[in-house]
């Protein structure tokens, strides 16, 4: 199980908005400078933060991106699902249905981890944060 890259940076962007500018806007080409990407590529995942409500656009001279209203209850799995969806990690092939027991053991763990990622906010940890440093 591996998530994309864009998660990655997903997450460290809403650990650097967290960290240092929770209600200022921060610029696409600041946010790129930290990561070292592309403004190109961070745009797209961005935009994707932007329509899961995570984040906010603001235009204008002072505009760029901040955290949106209650950023204390975004959690890891906001983030994730936000850049790779909520489709499930795992569907069994030979069409058994529910009852695959197979489906059924990898559908509880994928539950547990979901459960897990779910209650890690990203404000509790941001305090820690040294990746883009």
């Amino acid at each position: 199980m591996k998530y994309s890259q864009a998660t990655d940076y997903a997450l460290h962007v809403m650990f650097y908005l967290v960290a240092t500018a929770p209600d200022n806007p921060v610029s696409v080409q600041q946010l790129a400078e930290k990561l070292g990407v592309s403004q190109t590529y961070l745009s797209k995942m961005l935009t994707k933060l932007v329509k899961a409500g995570l984040i906010q656009s603001m235009s204008g001279a002072n505009g760029g991106y901040r955290l949106r209203r209650n950023w204390e209850d975004i959690s890891f799995l906001d983030v994730i699902h936000a850049i790779e969806g909520t489709a499930s990690l795992f569907e069994c092939g030979l069409d058994h249905g529910s009852e695959c027991l197979i489906q059924q053991v990898v559908t509880e763990a994928e539950h547990q981890m979901e459960q897990y990622l779910k209650n890690k906010k990203i404000h509790e940890l941001a305090g820690q944060f040294k990746g883009m440093d």
